[in-house]
């Protein structure tokens, strides 16, 4: 199935049900006849500003979508370390990859703190003007 209708049908589901989990999305996805892995899930998720309040998911209503950082602290001359909400890390790093700065390698994110690889000491501090920017969107 093509990801519009996935994800449309990601977002009716949410409005109907309390989901609390992405296994609990995954099978009502399946019963509706979509299949899809956990991380197509989870990047739909994003994609779609879809953020957690009291432990169930919850579509965002004329708001940016979530945000998550916190704050960014260089570790190094080649990592910045970022804090973000509990749970947000992936998210925030998914935002960051997309938005292809040429300055970082690559993004490992855990719960709720990401590694950010950055080429060298000079592309550091760019890189993390070029992440604020992303989250004062």
């Amino acid at each position: 199935m093509p990801k519009i209708k996935r994800q449309q049908k990601i977002k009716e589901l949410i409005q109907r049900n309390r989901i609390a989990t992405q296994d609990e999305l995954s099978e009502l996805l399946t019963k509706s006849g979509f299949a899809a892995t956990q991380s197509s899930i989870s990047r739909d998720l994003v994609e779609l500003g879809v953020s957690k309040i009291s432990g169930i998911y919850a579509l965002a209503k004329n708001a940016k979508p979530i945000q998550g950082l916190i704050s960014m602290e260089n570790a190094g001359a080649n990592l910045i370390v970022a804090k973000c909400e509990a749970g947000l890390a992936s998210a925030v790093a998914v935002r960051i990859d997309r938005e292809g700065i040429r300055e970082i390698v690559g993004t490992v994110a855990g719960d709720d703190t990401i590694l950010i690889a950055v080429k060298d000491a000079k592309g550091q501090q760019a890189a993390r003007n070029k992440i604020r920017k992303i989250f004062e969107r």
